[in-house]
């Protein structure tokens, strides 16, 4: 079965917002675990939370101009079985236009030997 990563996008955080409440954190993450439940055994990394993220390149490094607020590894059928997973998960309901990228995990090819 195809595997797929889903990484998710999200705006930095404002540094003069309140982070969420510990009620609205927790209504997030029942949210999140609901969605995990939902895609079952498939779900092979539900990930962690990222940030601070770095973009390196041949010239240096630099601050990531794109926030990267996470990542999710599961096994779907078909890009579109995954795509409808992710149309569906919470993460598209947190404030600020946070969105999914989809991607195919493709097999590496055979090393020449």
């Amino acid at each position: 079965m195809p595997r797929y990563v889903f990484i998710y996008h999200a705006p930095p955080m404002p540094t003069d917002m309140a982070p969420p409440s510990a009620e609205e954190g927790k209504a997030m993450m029942d949210a999140w675990y609901a969605w995990a439940q939902k895609v079952g055994d498939d779900l092979e990394d539900l990930g962690v939370p990222l940030g601070g993220g770095q973009h390196v390149t041949p010239g240096g490094v630099q601050d990531s101009t794109r926030e990267v607020a996470g990542y999710s590894i599961l096994n779907a059928d078909s890009m579109d079985a995954a795509l409808d997973l992710a149309k569906v998960h919470p993460h598209l309901n947190m404030p600020g236009g946070c969105t999914i990228e989809v991607h195919e995990a493709m097999p590496l090819p055979d090393a020449a030997t």
